[in-house]
């Protein structure tokens, strides 16, 4: 059986040609990039090269960009990272309801410490709310964290307008843009940001590799501790096949961007297209133009989301009913209840994300699927039956 992956927010492939980069890093060059040896300095300026790449990538500047482990651990420091240089102060963090996981467990590790926390509402389409976001800053505030697209539904947030309040409240922004670095165009002055999460796993590079953009004068305390690597920020030997193959998914996604956009979206708008009009009851979650590419989030009602993903695995077809970091805990959204969609419909909700290598094809084949699959479901609802009988 040929799989049908529809689950890029997930993760997605490694492109070979990355793959191709990163093979002599993981046999003969293999040295340590802090020996000052001819092995060390070899590795030492792979970095350096993939650096550039990752910086040109979001129009920074080399010596702004801090590898990480992931795009966690990079939001993980960002937040962490200004917090603690601002210990024994009367001082909040903003966030909004939708962030990722990585964002809202690091602001409660945070509340814990003393720190107060503040959660902006977002609108029905997930869009921040600006107004709620102007009320929550205060002279206390020291850092507000949005993100640039929501890795569930897709909502592209407006963080050239939030950077705005922010920059005239002077308070420092970060954003996580795990899921458009590399996917759509993603440049920090034009944003307006002070620190943004990227990680390398989203468009066709490694996994276990991500980056922090810092800012030049913006304070960050490092969460690890023992060595000078990443200017001192992130200590450790540095993971050289990784950060080379992180470098060459920059340079390709810089090249190719405008092509996989151009030849997803459709896709994109043909399966909103289908999925809506070929079955009944079914929303579309997330804003309807300023939506990530290849983002098509739906809540199916009367059905449960997690049914409708293992049936179609057995069909050969990934797909996801959200968070890849929270997929396995079966609970409703936050995403879709920060929304205010009822829970019983955040339940259906069901995550179909496109990537450079799906075509036509995989959306017709999941078409043919899908509503047999909703429709066997619902006629073992009581719920469906009850809605039936009331029409």
């Amino acid at each position: 059986m040929n799989r049908i992956y529809l689950d890029h927010a997930a993760t997605t492939p490694l492109d070979p040609r990355v793959f191709e980069c990163m093979e002599p890093y993981l046999k003969g060059k293999f040295g340590n990039p802090s020996s000052l040896h001819e092995d060390g300095r070899i590795a030492k300026e792979a970095i350096d090269r993939a650096r550039e790449e990752v910086a040109a990538l979001i129009g920074a500047s080399h010596e702004e960009i801090v590898f990480t482990s992931s795009g966690s651990e990079a939001n993980n420091l960002a937040l962490k990272g200004v917090a603690f240089s601002y210990m024994n102060t009367n001082s909040n963090i903003v966030v909004s309801e939708i962030e990722h996981t990585s964002v809202l467990h690091t602001a409660k590790s945070l509340e814990k410490m003393g720190f107060e926390i503040r959660h902006v509402k977002v609108n029905k389409d997930a869009t921040l709310d600006l107004g709620s976001l102007e009320k929550s800053i205060d002279k206390n505030t020291i850092l507000v964290s949005m993100m640039h697209a929501n890795n569930e539904v897709g909502t592209i947030e407006p963080i050239e307008e939030i950077s705005a309040v922010t920059r005239t409240m002077g308070v420092r922004l970060h954003s996580d843009a795990v899921q458009t670095a590399g996917t759509i165009p993603v440049d920090v002055n034009m944003l307006g940001v002070d620190l943004l999460s990227m990680s390398a796993h989203q468009f066709y590079g490694p996994k276990g590799i991500g980056a922090l953009f810092i800012r030049k004068g913006t304070r960050v305390i490092p969460q690890i501790d023992g060595g000078v690597q990443e200017w001192g920020r992130r200590a450790g030997t540095e993971n050289v096949p990784a950060i080379v193959g992180f470098g060459e998914a920059c340079r390709l996604a810089r090249l190719e961007m405008a092509d996989r956009v151009r030849k997803i979206a459709p896709l994109r708008d043909e399966l909103i297209r289908r999925i809506t009009t070929e079955i009944e009851q079914v929303r579309l979650n997330g804003h309807k133009e300023r939506r990530l590419p290849g983002n098509v989030n739906v809540g199916i009602e009367f059905i449960e989301g997690e049914s409708v993903l293992l049936f179609l695995d057995m069909e050969g077809i990934s797909v996801s009913t959200g968070s890849a970091c929270t997929s396995r805990a079966l609970k409703a959204s936050h995403v879709c209840l920060a929304m205010g969609i009822p829970h019983e419909v955040a339940q259906g909700s069901l995550q179909f994300t496109l990537g450079k290598d799906n075509s036509i094809d995989d959306v017709n084949k999941l078409m043919e699927v899908l509503p047999p699959v909703v429709d066997r479901l619902r006629t073992m609802s009581p719920l469906y039956h009850k809605f039936i009988r009331s029409k």
